[in-house]
């Protein structure tokens, strides 16, 4: 079928309409919202985003905080050498990371990146490693503050951040420390637009799925379903799972809210283990897999031939998800992290 060959995803995309940095002004992002029952396009931004949602919506976003991973220095044998860190979640103070070194990586080697040390020890074989640093985990979380690079896509700048990144690639509801890619769709609210949707009657609800480098990870295979996920761990807290199975409307505030919602469905409705703490989702959203959680998707542009762009294409349809596509670039919209974005409205179903 059409919907399951990778081919069928991609598209072109002028490069000058790759966003290189964020707007002045969170909420002036340009938004398309796609109405589906009605077939129907329209062109607005960010801050009149609560004028389209049905009444008392419910909004859940993903509050993870994007951590400073990438440690740029040198091997104790005087080359350059970066550790990328792809998890906070370390067992036995071993944390999983990727690697840059001049020469072949072995077991033992030091890598000196200013307070921090870091020591190679274990080659997993899948390209990540297992490194142990010098410091107690809370005094990593502080250096990697203050030494660390914020890891935009390589698509943005050839992936070097500065100090700016900092601010703007993070969301200004972010909470906790763990992602090392921002829930983009997330980037265009300011609070002054959280409060909008408040008083619009809409309520704000929100979970954590800390973000992986997977999630730039192309999907290779010709046949999408042979594409393997990689694993992220999410977390819904009891105040906020309330809010959610009591919605009227849930509004998935980016790909990873959908993710962590849909991998939460039951036949019943949201369910969650309260006493279970992380839990891990492998979940391939695609054209054939139906989403059940949610009524409406904001999400920005994805990259062609990307697991997130089939993940939109499972709630609307992959030929509707590209022709949305070709509309936005017709009318010069920002494409990717830094860029502007759509909200889907999806015909009404009962959850």
């Amino acid at each position: 079928m059409t919907d399951f060959e990778l081919k069928s995803y991609d598209f072109d995309l002028p490069q000058e309409l790759i966003a290189e940095r964020p707007v002045p002004d969170r909420h002036s992002s340009k938004l398309l919202v796609y109405d589906e029952a009605q077939d129907l396009i329209t062109h607005s931004t960010y801050e009149q985003i609560g004028d389209f949602l049905p009444s008392a919506s419910t909004l859940v976003f993903n509050r993870s905080r994007v951590f400073p991973c990438r440690l740029i220095g040198h091997k104790n044998s005087g080359g350059e050498a970066e550790v990328f860190v792809l998890s906070l979640l370390h067992q036995q103070g071993l944390y999983p990371c990727m690697l840059r070194a001049s020469g072949k990586r072995k077991v033992g080697d030091e890598f000196n990146f200013g307070r921090v040390k870091a020591t190679l020890e274990t080659v997993c074989g899948d390209g990540t490693f297992l490194v142990r640093f010098n410091l107690p985990h809370e005094e990593l979380l502080t250096q990697l503050e203050i030494i660390g690079k914020i890891p935009i896509p390589p698509y943005i700048r050839g992936g070097e951040s500065d100090e700016l990144d900092k601010k703007t690639y993070q969301t200004v509801y972010a909470r906790e420390t763990g992602s090392v890619a921002a829930p983009t769709a997330g980037l265009h609210f300011s609070q002054s637009l959280l409060d909008k949707l408040n008083q619009q009657g809409h309520s704000l609800a929100s979970v954590t799925l800390h973000v992986g480098a997977g999630t730039f990870a192309p999907v290779k295979a010709a046949n999408i379903l042979e594409h393997k996920m990689h694993e992220e761990f999410f977390a819904i807290d009891q105040e906020n799972l309330k809010k959610i199975k009591e919605a009227k409307r849930l509004v998935a505030v980016g790909t990873t809210s959908l993710r962590t919602l849909e991998s939460s469905w039951a036949e019943k409705g949201i369910e969650f283990d309260l006493n279970g703490g992380l839990k891990s989702t492998s979940i391939f959203l695609h054209p054939g897999r139906p989403v059940h959680s949610i009524d409406a998707l904001v999400t920005n542009f994805h990259l062609p031939k990307s697991s997130l762009l089939m993940l939109v294409s499972s709630l609307i349809g992959r030929e509707k998800v590209l022709e949305l596509y070709q509309h936005a670039i017709e009318k010069r919209y920002r494409f990717f992290s830094y860029g502007d974005g759509m909200l889907i409205l999806r015909k009404p179903r009962s959850r």
